[in-house]
């Protein structure tokens, strides 16, 4: 996983948003991760496997119909 400093993210927001598409970013505060910047698809996917759906997709039950 990618990182970038809390000024990096700040002064580069649409740099930030263009990596966070393609995969998740950490951001640091004094050297440590204190976020993780990620994809709406990818946020809804994990959210899917959270709530029970194995696919990812909270429009299904995660079972073979």
């Amino acid at each position: 996983m990618q990182t970038l400093s809390a000024k990096d993210a700040k002064y580069g927001f649409g740099r930030l948003i263009d990596l966070a598409r393609a995969e998740p970013i950490a951001v640091s505060k004094h050297g440590r991760p204190v976020v993780v910047v990620m994809a709406i698809e990818e946020y809804d996917r994990l959210k899917g496997i959270e709530l029970g759906h194995l696919d990812g997709d909270p429009g299904t039950d995660g079972m073979a119909e």
